[in-house]
């Protein structure tokens, strides 16, 4: 049989596959009190199953065609000139903050010793990076009524050392970029925004990630779309794209893609630090980097998801609105609202509990547990309280502003649930019940 002909036979088996086994179980009733309404999900069709098997039999396994063509694409939909994709979000994460660690940036270089400010309510991979490089993390407070960054504490956390600010947008609410974006101009300082939670938001019209040096964005299955495991790193710098790009693969000086030898024609007969002359360029090394690539299966994912991103981020403005209308006169529940001058594209549903409710979070959050309603904690809520830094406390250097008061809020009153787009109409409205359920049986 030809090749061409056995390979569309198996795609087509493919997706006769899906159908039979996952549109299936993707199109169950919604049973109140018995399915369970999980805070995020897989949304997907025959189209990334075809990816994904097209590419495993290519059996490129590594970075190849559909990276090219996802970075391509990713980096068309943000407005960005460069995208890299790497293994995870909080690979991201780490790729980001360490390209500010490059000699090739001079005085500007992010060193050991050196502050980042950031906050201590998210998740910990946006501090980790500062800390397993030997900088100084800066924790300021949080607000209540965007649950960003409290942006006045910025002047507070500035020192001599101060380089760089590294900050998330939670749950799809932009931070005040305006703000943030000014304070970093006026000090000469880097910004990272760690977009993992909030691809598709908007703030004064511009896609949040691109706003600062680096922005970060995941593709772990409950976030905005999906390759399983996944993330990318992006840029408008020519000098941060090159770091990134060194970084990411290893640390090499080459720039020739996975596969290809001498783009520069010049690979033997160059001369760099004290190697001799003509030392093979492919194995010269400019950076301390890591392998943080993506195999080319999960880009097929992920070019299958682009496609669809448009009708995610729909989907979640739609459910969060439905959900706010559906809970907004509650006065024990303060509510998530839009930073001003932003169109956020919501990961969850963020409720906090008022300081004068008759009952405490977990009692919520195990009430809607038992009814089949997932929820989650704003993640760390306070990582200066987690073991991670109270059992290394001697070996760990960091600051805090001021009191992180509203932190603690978050960390012990604040909960959120799903808004994602394989939420129905259904759900939603049973969880606008159940709460509301709960709140008159307390009241």
């Amino acid at each position: 049989m030809d090749a061409n002909k056995l390979k569309r036979e198996i795609l087509e088996k493919t997706k006769e596959y899906y159908s039979l086994v996952h549109e299936k179980t993707l199109k169950q009733e919604f049973v109140s009190g018995k399915s369970r309404v999980n805070y995020a999900g897989r949304v997907f069709d025959e189209r990334e199953m075809i990816n994904l098997v097209d590419s495993s039999l290519d059996f490129w396994l590594t970075y190849g065609t559909y990276s090219k063509q996802f970075e391509k694409e990713f980096a068309k939909m943000l407005g960005v000139r460069w995208a890299f994709l790497v293994n995870s979000g909080s690979s991201a994460n780490l790729l980001a903050f360490f390209a500010l660690t490059s000699p090739l940036l001079k005085e500007r270089r992010i060193k050991r010793g050196d502050e980042v400010i950031t906050v201590a309510a998210g998740f910990p991979t946006t501090v980790a990076p500062i800390v397993q490089y030997g900088a100084v993390p800066v924790f300021v407070d949080m607000e209540l009524q965007y649950f960003n960054i409290d942006h006045t504490k910025l002047e507070l956390a500035i020192s001599p050392k101060t380089k760089a600010v590294m900050v998330a947008h939670t749950l799809g609410n932009p931070f005040n970029i305006k703000a943030v974006k000014e304070f970093c101009d006026k000090h000469n300082l880097w910004l990272i925004e760690d977009n993992c939670d909030a691809l598709g938001s908007l703030y004064d019209g511009k896609p949040t990630g691109t706003w600062g040096d680096i922005g970060t964005s995941s593709f772990y299955p409950p976030h905005h779309m999906t390759m399983g495991e996944g993330g990318a790193a992006y840029t408008n710098d020519p000098l941060l794209k090159k770091i990134m790009l060194s970084m990411r693969d290893w640390g090499r000086d080459c720039w020739c893609e996975s596969g290809v030898d001498n783009t520069c024609k010049k690979r033997f007969s160059q001369k760099f630090g004290e190697l001799p002359i003509g030392y093979d360029h492919k194995y010269v090394y400019s950076h301390f980097g890591f392998n943080l690539k993506v195999s080319d299966m999960q880009a097929a994912v992920g070019c299958a998801q682009i496609e669809k991103f448009p009708t995610f981020v729909a989907s979640r403005k739609e459910n969060f609105k439905r959900l706010y209308d559906g809970l907004k006169d509650i006065k024990e529940l303060i509510l998530v609202t839009p930073q001003p001058n932003s169109d956020p594209s919501w990961f969850g549903f963020m409720m906090t509990v008022a300081d004068e409710a008759k009952f405490s979070r977990n009692d919520l959050s195990e009430y809607l547990e038992n009814a089949n309603i997932q929820t989650r904690n704003l993640f760390a809520g306070n990582i200066t309280r987690h073991p991670l830094f109270l059992d290394l406390q001697e070996g760990i250097d960091f600051r805090i502003v001021g009191e992180l008061k509203n932190t603690d809020k978050i960390m012990n009153d604040s909960l959120w649930i799903g808004v994602y787009p394989g939420m129905s109409a259904e759900k939603i409205d049973y969880c606008i019940g159940k709460i509301r359920e709960f709140i008159r049986a307390i009241v």
